[in-house]
């Protein structure tokens, strides 16, 4: 099986981390993000990966060479000019045998403990031509719920709001390849789509998830992963 890593972020606000690197190079507990990645990819069965590169491409290079290190294969989409993460997809999945009927695509900025087998089960069942990962939408400040009156009845510190978020994590039907663009975003312009049309469907996940962002998200995930984050 195949999957593809949207690895050509610039991490920004993760500097000086990504002055010298690709954002999915940046270390959590010593290692790079990319290397979480693998471990799970291969775990679900994916023998193959296609890393989409772009800024930095060359660190991502590096490290994961011919992917053997990693116990996969590696190969690499190199986009000359950024394309978007949907443009950077569509390049990405001419490298992918026809062969194959769906691929597991993954944001290039997070680490999950997720076991795929449950969402690439849903995707087959649904006939989805593209099934997301969604995590509960946590707060970023404490919740109060009180009454009328103005009694406090429960306070809770930074819990979870009552919705669900993607988590960048998906499973395509390489057939997908046609609804993506050349330029942009999948998720403003090819998932509104296929939602319209059914096509897509969600797994909610209560496993470890976090995206590296800034600095801050570098240490909760940290903490996050020696709290038991299976790796």
């Amino acid at each position: 099986m195949y999957a593809l890593i949207i690895a050509g972020g610039r991490g920004e606000r993760l500097r000086p981390l990504t002055d010298s690197a690709a954002k999915a190079m940046v270390p959590v507990n010593g290692k790079p993000i990319l290397w979480y990645q693998a471990r799970q990819l291969q775990g679900a069965g994916v023998t193959d990966i296609v890393l989409l590169c772009g800024y930095k491409g060359e660190t991502i290079r590096e490290y994961c060479g011919d992917g053997s290190s990693l116990g996969v294969r590696a190969h690499y989409s190199q986009e000359e000019t950024p394309l978007g993460r949907g443009g950077a997809l569509k390049q990405g999945l001419g490298m992918v045998p026809n062969s194959e009927r769906a691929v597991l695509a993954l944001n290039g900025d997070i680490i999950t403990t997720q076991d795929f087998a449950p969402l690439l089960k849903l995707h087959q069942q649904t006939g989805a031509m593209a099934t997301i990962m969604l995590v509960p939408y946590p707060s970023a400040y404490g919740v109060v719920d009180v009454e009328e009156s103005g009694r406090v009845v429960a306070f809770k510190e930074k819990g979870e709001l009552p919705h669900w978020i993607n988590a960048g994590i998906y499973v395509l039907d390489t057939s997908i390849r046609d609804e993506l663009p050349v330029l942009g975003d999948h998720e403003t312009t090819t998932f509104p789509r296929l939602a319209e049309r059914g096509k897509l469907y969600a797994y909610r996940s209560r496993a470890f998830w976090k995206a590296i962002d800034n600095h801050k998200d570098i240490r909760e995930a940290e903490e996050g992963l020696r709290r038991g984050g299976g790796f």
